[in-house]
């Protein structure tokens, strides 16, 4: 078994920059919702920003994720530009995809977010199926799964996880257990203490972790994605967290604890790990401070960007949906 280091300081920086980058970008987002610029249907990814921003340290360009309609940190994390991300959930012509997925199916190739699915539970599937192809072209390329923990009770997991076994598939399948499905609280649709523990029906390791630790999140995703990689087959990762607003943005997310919300809420893994970064001299106040006011620059230039783009021509109608486009 491999002997991994500790992540040293350029990682454990960036994985913060991912981070404070998802907070910085989810509390605009909130805003602008607020203020009327913009209405879309926007899913708050606060409390997770750990989970891919850990995991996409451990990969490359070239590597390969498929997430839902929830992840727009982990979009972020992979590295969607703030512009082409802003522009298509505002439904504009300069989005990723030209304006007509809008939040719920963003794909961004280049940085290697393949598809954003609303179909609950279906990123394992499509992860499956890149993950072959890098397989059968002998690439090195590895495939990310995210989804929630409602989703490991769809039928899609168990087909997926079986056949990633069977072939040893070079693919991750990471699931954001933040105790709720949506509305249901998880003891009250889940019949197992941990999600890990079904990966020993389909022969594979299945790693529970805490999902709000940079450090204990790195250090497993970095060790499914060598395995992957190097030939050894899936990992299913139960990364445990907790999302600090309702499942869809007005949600008065009256069905959760509100003790245990304060309690998480309390526990907020970005300003923590900021001022661990700072105590343990990983970084210094005025680097993180020039980091988060560079994001906010970014962020301001991409929601200007949205707001100032067009919205897609009619003929969008009819392109991109039959092989042959039919135009009128």
């Amino acid at each position: 078994m491999k002997v991994h280091q500790p992540p040293g300081s350029e990682v454990l920086v960036d994985i913060y920059r991912r981070m404070t980058l998802i907070k910085q970008n989810d509390e605009r987002f909130r805003a602008v919702i607020k203020s009327g610029k913009m209405v879309l249907p926007y899913y708050s990814p606060r409390g997770q920003e750990v989970i891919p921003s850990a995991v996409s340290a451990c990969l490359g360009s070239d590597d390969y994720i498929c997430t839902i309609y929830r992840g727009v940190h982990d979009m972020i994390a992979k590295g969607v530009p703030l512009k082409d991300l802003w522009a298509e959930f505002g439904g504009r012509a300069t989005g990723t995809c030209k304006g007509k997925g809008g939040p719920m199916h963003v794909t961004h190739p280049a940085s290697g977010v393949m598809v954003t699915t609303g179909i609950v539970g279906s990123s394992m599937p499509i992860a499956n199926g890149l993950a072959l192809a890098a397989q059968i072209r002998g690439e090195p390329r590895v495939a990310v799964a995210y989804f929630g923990d409602g989703a490991t009770n769809i039928g899609a997991f168990h087909e997926s996880l079986n056949l990633a076994s069977v072939w040893k598939l070079p693919v991750v399948f990471v699931c954001q257990n933040n105790g709720y499905a949506e509305h249901t609280k998880y003891a009250y649709g889940t019949s197992v203490a941990n999600i890990a523990q079904r990966a020993v029906a389909y022969q594979m390791p299945g790693i529970t972790v805490d999902g709000n630790d940079p450090i204990a999140m790195h250090r497993v995703a970095r060790e499914a994605i060598e395995r992957a990689r190097e030939g050894g087959g899936p990992t299913l990762i139960e990364a445990n967290t907790f999302r600090f607003h309702g499942h869809v943005f007005g949600d008065p997310d009256a069905y959760m604890d509100q003790n245990e919300k304060a309690a998480w809420v309390a526990k907020d893994p970005v300003p923590l790990f900021r001022a661990w970064l700072i105590a343990a001299k990983h970084a210094t106040e005025a680097q993180l401070a020039e980091m988060e006011a560079n994001h906010n620059a970014e962020i301001d230039a991409a929601v200007e960007f949205a707001l100032s783009s067009d919205y897609p021509d009619v003929a969008e109608l009819r392109r991109d949906i039959f092989k042959d486009e039919v135009l009128a």
